[in-house]
């Protein structure tokens, strides 16, 4: 299932990692949220591959370690989401549709 399209709508940020918000929500280690706004990655469908983070033309994405997740024990962080550049090549190729871009 990929990430909600109006998950600012539906859900609420419930806290900050590495300078953005997360929306929850979250129950560690099973639920991890939505991190970013502008570019959010849902943590809970993110499968941790890392090709965001291979095609990003910015360097927007920083992989992260997290222990106990059932889907992957590594996760996209939108860590400099204010420098994307809205070409949507992450969310164009995250195959499990894990990542929305704000346009």
């Amino acid at each position: 299932m990929p990430i909600d399209p109006d998950f600012r709508a539906k859900r609420k940020k419930v806290g900050t990692h590495s300078g953005h918000d997360v929306w929850g929500p979250v129950n560690p280690p099973k639920e991890l949220g939505i991190h970013g706004t502008s570019v959010a990655v849902d943590w809970d469908i993110c499968n941790g591959d890392a090709i965001c983070s291979e095609v990003c033309p910015v360097n927007v994405f920083d992989m992260v370690e997290v222990q106990g997740h059932p889907t992957s024990n590594r996760k996209s962080d939108p860590a400099r989401e204010s420098d994307c550049i809205k070409c949507l090549a992450c969310e164009t190729n995250c195959p499990t549709k894990a990542i929305r871009i704000e346009k």
